[in-house]
């Protein structure tokens, strides 16, 4: 499912993730219930998104989560399209804006820490790998990332127009490695199988209906028989936790990967001296 943000009143939108207007005051009623405010909608929904997803996104659930009915909570927010706006932005808030590294001599290990960041941003906030990036959501803290990788990405001394692809070239790469690592989290769960019982099963059926396999994909098996992947595990311990094969394996493209962009950078710095 992809969302686009943007969706609502371009003017209330835009004063909501500025917080340009004066919010509603306060309402103090009898009993436990939390008084509400942008801020607590926003977070209600954020911890309703990452537990549940996009999915079971909706001011009826977000206003069950805080104790009240939806209608109390378009008193502070309009509607689910400017809600969205608003939990997308919150979100980059957690993202670094800063990095030692980020001098001249330092910019690699720069940009590797900040894609390392942003990976595990969206794997940890998965719905926001739905939100397109065909309409950005305008927000301080989204800017503010933007603004931290082209500061990262000027130490290499790259002239503007080099440094606007690189910002559209960086970001996709690092949200389509962290949709892999999401896809692999979630794909037991939601088809109730284990990534070993799907394998086995395709395998054996592929096999069997196609034999010639080989012949007629070469440079498909000849690149496996050249660089054989390790024994398929249910999981690999790293640290404390089991990490999936096929998660470690979308962590180790993605590693090799900003590795060769990285270097594609470097060589573009050299040809410009």
């Amino acid at each position: 499912m992809v969302v686009f943000a943007g969706q609502g009143d371009p003017r209330r939108s835009l004063s909501l993730l500025w917080r340009a207007e004066t919010p509603p005051p306060t309402r103090g009623g009898p009993g436990p219930k939390p008084r509400l405010s942008v801020d607590a909608i926003v977070a209600a929904a954020v911890a309703l998104a990452d537990e549940e997803g996009m999915g079971a996104l909706s001011m009826r659930a977000v206003g069950d989560r805080l104790g009240r009915t939806a209608m109390a909570l378009y008193t502070y927010v309009p509607g689910k399209s400017e809600l969205l706006d608003l939990m997308y932005d919150a979100v980059h808030a957690e993202l670094p804006t800063a990095y030692p590294e980020s001098d001249p001599a330092g910019w690699r290990a720069a940009l590797t820490a900040w894609a390392g960041e942003v990976l595990e941003f969206h794997v940890r906030h998965p719905w926001v790998l739905q939100v397109s990036q065909a309409r950005p959501v305008l927000g301080p803290h989204e800017y503010a990332g933007l603004d931290t990788l082209v500061t990262l990405l000027r130490a290499t001394g790259l002239e503007a127009g080099v440094l606007r692809r690189l910002v559209g070239t960086l970001f996709p790469f690092v949200r389509g490695s962290a949709q892999a690592v999401a896809d692999a989290r979630l794909a037991a769960a939601a088809t109730g199988s284990s990534d070993e019982e799907w394998w086995a099963a395709r395998s054996a059926a592929l096999l069997e209906l196609v034999p010639d396999f080989a012949e007629r994909f070469p440079a498909v098996s000849g690149l496996e028989a050249e660089g054989p992947v390790e024994p398929y595990p249910a999981a690999v311990q790293e640290g404390t936790e089991p990490v999936p094969y096929p998660e470690r394996e979308a962590r180790e493209t993605f590693r090799v990967g900003l590795g060769v962009l990285l270097d594609g950078i470097e060589a573009a710095r050299a040809d410009r001296t």
